[in-house]
């Protein structure tokens, strides 16, 4: 065996690095494009910062008060209130027989909720909101996330 054959020659060293390299560049790839086409690379909406106020008022004509006080103003389309009774606005009296409205229908139309805008509900005749906790909810423009922007719970709660 001539040993100043095998000192001198590197054939074999620089085929192997290459095959390594391209393996390594192909894994990272197929993982950056996989992240992508499998939605995994894609930016959430996140909650607008946003403070409500609710002003409760236990007359005969049981209602509560919410007004956006501070914060970003916000897409009515993604604001909701939801309780544990059906609830309704003062304009329209036709019951949407849900526990979640939108602040659209609760306001009669479309607008930016920004500070100082606010609706008023009122729940259905037989039920009272003084035993029931109301949060004020957005949902993203996808529908894939949401979150609890304000909280109330009622004084019997």
């Amino acid at each position: 065996m001539k040993l100043q054959e095998l000192i001198t020659d590197d054939d074999a060293v620089s085929p192997v690095i290459g095959v390594i390299l391209m393996v390594a560049i192909t894994v990272i790839l197929a993982a950056v494009i996989g992240t992508f086409v499998l939605g995994l690379g894609e930016q959430t909406e996140t909650a607008p910062q946003a403070s409500f106020s609710f002003e409760y008022n236990q007359s005969s004509n049981d209602y509560l008060n919410i007004t956006h006080e501070s914060g970003e103003a916000i897409n009515s389309d993604r604001l909701s209130v939801s309780t544990g009774v059906e609830i309704n606005s003062t304009e329209n009296t036709s019951n949407q027989n849900s526990n979640s409205v939108s602040w659209t229908f609760l306001n009669n139309g479309p607008e930016d909720v920004k500070a100082g805008s606010g609706v008023t509900i009122y729940p259905e005749p037989s039920s009272t909101l003084a035993d029931q906790t109301v949060r004020v909810v957005w949902n993203s423009e996808s529908g894939s996330s949401s979150a609890t922007l304000q909280k109330w719970t009622g004084p019997n709660a």
